[in-house]
């Protein structure tokens, strides 16, 4: 992996991880853009560890959050938000595997996605639950059963799952983001630790000496892209709501279904 491939799968990362626009599509899709094997030992440990330092930057903005103790309900919702999508990736990996590497089907649940955020705000425009605090255990697991969605179709996103979920719940859009990216730490964490020794104990050289450098390159920038995305991303659904991120998606969804049918990717 050269620098400048180093540098763009890292950006790519950083601001999709939490944005409502699916990260493996992005990724999915970058890799051979750039000239990258997706399937290659290192690239598949990078995309953990680059995925890992992302997930840090939610820890970092929201730190009193995680430090805070005391405030046993914060975890107890996290902890019951997590489980449904911990038991779908243990009970479905093979399935998982496997759809993550249709990319025609990731493209067209890009564009379905991308749909459904067009009308969300219109749809949940009354909501008012406005603090953490007030989510109940129950919301939490339904909004948990909303994430595994996005385990069941790559390309639906994670984030745009938890929160179109948070919103069922009569969150508004501000703090249905803020608890999809709490969501993330738990959750993530898991998926990126497994993924991480997967790859080690199959192919133990990928952290050699020589790659040490492009994994703390690619860290710093996702770290950093995402704390910027993060920051943004909350601004700009309190002042705009969804309905851009859902035309973002559809073009993209179609961008990318043109290159399968030209063979640019495959």
């Amino acid at each position: 992996m050269t620098t400048t491939q180093n540098i763009i799968i890292s950006i790519v990362e950083g601001l999709t991880e939490f944005l409502p626009i699916s990260s493996t599509a992005h990724m999915r899709f970058a890799n051979p853009l750039v000239g990258v094997d997706g399937e290659a030992p290192f690239t598949r440990l990078f995309e953990v560890v680059i995925q890992l330092a992302a997930i840090l930057a939610v820890v970092a903005l929201y730190w009193k959050k995680f430090v805070n103790f005391r405030s046993i309900g914060f975890y107890t919702r996290l902890a019951v938000a997590v489980v449904p999508a911990l038991v779908a990736g243990v009970l479905l990996k093979k399935y998982i595997d496997s759809a993550l590497g249709n990319l025609t089907a990731i493209a067209c649940i890009m564009i379905g996605g991308g749909v459904v955020l067009l009308f969300i705000d219109r749809f949940f425009a009354k909501n008012g639950i406005d603090k953490e605090e007030k989510i109940t255990n129950k919301s939490a697991f339904m909004i948990g059963c909303f994430q595994v969605l996005s385990v069941l179709l790559p390309g639906l996103s994670r984030s745009a799952a938890t929160i179109i979920g948070g919103m069922t719940q009569k969150l508004t859009r501000s703090l249905a983001a803020e608890f999809s990216f709490f969501l993330a730490v738990p959750t993530m964490l898991a998926a990126s630790v497994k993924s991480f020794y997967d790859v080690y104990k199959e192919h133990p050289e990928v952290l050699a000496k020589d790659n040490m450098l492009d994994l703390l390159l690619g860290s710093g920038i996702s770290f950093v892209v995402a704390l910027l995305a993060i920051r943004l991303f909350i601004g700009f659904v309190k002042k705009f709501g969804f309905r851009i991120w859902g035309v973002y998606r559809i073009i993209i969804g179609i961008v990318m279904l043109i290159l399968l049918a030209k063979g640019v990717v495959a």
